[in-house]
């Protein structure tokens, strides 16, 4: 399991994934879900992954080196002209690792699963940010759905849910987006750190943030504190419910 989110604002794109593939008791293990091409000046393309690993891998592998010898084919993340076209692209790769894996996988009662966010900008055209599904099909996020999940999405969604918009600053949406982080790897074993992200700010051509935060990081581990205390103070804040003299009353009925 994994969790990835992609945050497109106003200001410019975060983007967060962790790094765990296996929770085991005795066998956890790492791998970086989240890719950065990068040319200044010229393109910033982000990819997160969730899903199989070696479908992941291979899809990744297809889209930076190229398909084959087909012109149509020799078009990777480098060279795309667009990010719809980066998102077709990868689309693309999806589908062709699931003609060449899918069968054999699900023979071996292993489902073909792999899911990917693709978000950034190439000179030219727009900050976008999509999520590629297992059929290659995709869809963007937009002023009105601002953020796309892949993986376990369902403890950190009610937080971006109500906390972002479209106008949310853009360090105010990583440090949210953190915090829905934080709640998923609080609430699943699946998923844990390090956790890599990426800020982006619009038409900037060249990140402004790629880090890796890790058990060390003071401010992360401040955040959790925060956060946690501050529910704690939210919950106590708001009255009780007026009910107690309904509870129990129907015992004897």
């Amino acid at each position: 399991m994994t969790y990835c989110v992609g945050i497109l604002v106003q200001d410019g794109l975060v983007m967060l994934a962790d790094t765990r593939t296996n929770a085991g008791l005795d066998n956890i293990s790492t791998f970086r879900k989240l890719q950065i091409i990068e040319v200044p000046g010229e393109r910033v393309i982000a990819v997160a992954s969730a899903g199989n690993l070696a479908a992941s891998q291979a899809v990744m592998q297809l889209v930076t080196e190229g398909f084959g010898e087909e012109e149509e084919e020799t078009r990777t993340l480098q060279t795309v002209g667009s990010m719809f076209e980066a998102a077709q692209l990868i689309g693309k790769a999806v589908q062709r690792v699931y003609a060449a894996d899918g069968p054999a996988m699900e023979a071996q009662k292993t489902r073909f699963d792999v899911m990917m966010l693709v978000g950034g900008q190439v000179n030219g055209g727009r900050l976008r940010l999509f999520q590629v599904y297992s059929a290659g099909n995709f869809i963007k996020a937009s002023p009105d759905t601002p953020y796309l999940q892949i993986g376990e999405h369902k403890y950190g969604k009610p937080i971006l849910d109500r906390a972002i918009s479209h106008d949310t600053e853009l360090l105010d949406a990583l440090k949210l987006g953190l915090i829905s982080m934080d709640s998923t790897m609080r609430s699943n074993l699946g998923v844990g750190m390090p956790i890599d992200l990426m800020v982006y700010r619009r038409d900037a051509l060249k990140t402004d943030l790629v880090r890796r935060v890790d058990e060390t990081d003071a401010y992360f581990a401040g955040l959790r504190s925060s956060w946690s205390d501050a529910l704690s103070q939210a919950h106590k804040a708001i009255p009780r419910p007026p009910y107690s003299g309904e509870i129990g009353a129907g015992a004897d009925d």
